[in-house]
């Protein structure tokens, strides 16, 4: 029986519903191993059966979740940036002012990475072996991210703290470049210092090149 098609044997209600109600922390389980097994193995020499011993399931139970080790890697990108949607949109909606909120989006950014340093490994150098992983990154989640930072910038450059002549895309990628690099360094570095810290530095400097003279 091929596993991707097994399904659980009819029970009572009630333990329909246990199942149901267990499954999201399983779920998780697995996808907290993947991260582990990727960080420690690299993604293309870790196998799902070392994920699933990490997790304490079945080799087979992972495929009731995920289709294939790239589906695994997958859902570890679109978990994180859809948490990091969600922070950031909160963030955004309660800061007006435009400079302060590229200050918390760029916290929020380096904290979330800086507090998982096995997840920090696999976004910044494991999602990045293959170019179809990261042309499909780049064309969804990863756009409307982007969306957030630039919308920060043009909401700037409309009320004349930063300069006009500068495009709001690129400034924004440049940004994002920036605190990629950080998180990459800090990363490879093994340091023990608080990334989020170096969020601060970072801003001042696009604010300070980015301000209207």
């Amino acid at each position: 029986m091929n596993t991707h098609s097994v399904t659980a044997p009819a029970g009572s209600l009630v333990s329909r519903r246990t199942r149901t109600a267990a499954a999201p922390s399983k779920r998780e389980a697995i996808l907290r191993a993947a991260i582990d097994v990727f960080a420690e193995r690299g993604f293309f020499n870790a196998q799902v059966a070392d994920v699933a011993r990490l997790a304490g399931v079945a080799a087979g139970t992972v495929y009731l979740y995920f289709q294939s080790k790239d589906d695994l890697l997958v859902s570890i990108f679109e978990r994180t940036m859809r948490e990091g949607l969600a922070e950031g949109r909160t963030a955004a909606a309660g800061l007006p002012d435009p400079c302060e909120r590229l200050r918390r989006l760029a916290r929020l950014h380096l904290a979330r990475l800086g507090r998982d340093r096995n997840l920090a490994i696999v976004f910044q150098v494991e999602l990045r072996q293959s170019t179809k992983f990261m042309e499909r990154f780049s064309a969804t989640l990863l756009r409307d991210y982007l969306g957030l930072i630039r919308g920060a910038i043009a909401d700037a450059q409309g009320s004349g703290v930063f300069r006009t002549d500068v495009n709001a895309t690129a400034a924004a990628k440049m940004l994002f470049g920036a605190l990629d690099e950080m998180a990459t360094n800090w990363m490879l570095s093994r340091r023990r210092t608080v990334l989020e810290h170096d969020a601060d530095l970072v801003v001042d400097l696009f604010i300070n090149g980015a301000r209207a003279r």
